[in-house]
């Protein structure tokens, strides 16, 4: 367990799970009125006359079998994805995928006549699930009455396939599956971007470190044949962080990275390019 987990939680898993727990509650104690999910749940007829319902939705959920199952892929999936994208960019990607699955309901609502209010925060979790077998496709995971555990990859298929199938069949029933593939546009979308910069990242520090390698302290001397010892250089610091972070990218692959290794791989590159 990781120093940042608690409850085997991490800070942005575990304020989002308790945020979701005290929304749910005070809907069915003190706001036991349905106009309580028609204020904060998203209408694609109202959208625009309620904005606030673009974020609001995901924190309100239909009934307690519909918060257990997100909170509980919240809290399996949630920290691994957490720990490897850093707090705060867990909290846009989490929010982003959110978002994009109410911009889908609105957008495909109409055409698909699934003008209902849509609550819950599963268009989010269903985004961390897209991550965590995004950088781990291969994990195994064990499904509740399966013999064998499935892989990571192969389980996010099958749910993308189930929610696009049921979202296209004539008849609703009562799920949000629009927003569900949402979710999982929004998070692809991220995620492609995400890898494209970092490899442009790493292409761009590997070609401007290249002459750091190839230039040998001495050389020149020795070409010309002059009898000077090679002398030691210290090297610097910044250097020697990006070789060995490049090191690791090739030993481990990319997505080994830590979320501060990724942000000083970024930077490095920034500034190379903004020098040049």
């Amino acid at each position: 367990m990781g120093p940042q987990r608690m409850f085997g939680m991490t800070p942005w898993v575990r304020r989002l799970i308790v945020a979701n727990l005290v929304v749910f509650l005070l809907q069915v104690t003190l706001f036991v009125s349905p106009g309580f999910l028609a204020t904060l749940g998203f209408a694609p007829l109202y959208a625009f006359r309620q904005p606030w319902t673009f974020l609001t939705y995901m924190f309100v959920h239909a009934n307690l079998l519909h918060l257990a199952f997100n909170l509980l892929a919240l809290y399996a999936f949630g920290p691994e994805v957490e720990e490897r994208m850093g707090g705060g960019a867990f909290l846009r990607y989490y929010v982003l995928c959110g978002l994009g699955g109410a911009a889908l309901s609105l957008v495909l609502g109409w055409s698909f006549g699934r003008l209902n209010p849509v609550v819950g925060a599963s268009a989010a979790v269903y985004g961390v699930l897209l991550a965590f077998a995004w950088a781990a496709p291969d994990h195994p995971i064990y499904v509740f009455l399966l013999p064998a555990p499935i892989a990571a990859k192969w389980l996010v298929t099958f749910i993308v396939a189930i929610s696009l199938v049921l979202a296209l069949l004539p008849t609703s029933d009562g799920v949000a599956h629009l927003a569900h593939l949402g979710g999982f546009a929004t998070g692809f979308l991220y995620l492609k971007v995400a890898d494209w910069r970092l490899g442009r990242a790493e292409r761009n520090l590997r070609r401007r470190s290249e002459p750091s390698v190839l230039v040998h302290p001495g050389r020149a001397a020795r070409a010309s044949g002059a009898p000077k010892p090679p002398r030691r250089v210290e090297r610097d610091p910044a250097q020697a962080e990006i070789d060995r972070v490049l090191d690791k990218i090739s030993a481990r692959g990319i997505e080994s990275l830590t979320p501060a290794e990724r942000r000083f791989l970024a930077e490095m590159s920034r500034k190379m390019r903004d020098h040049t």
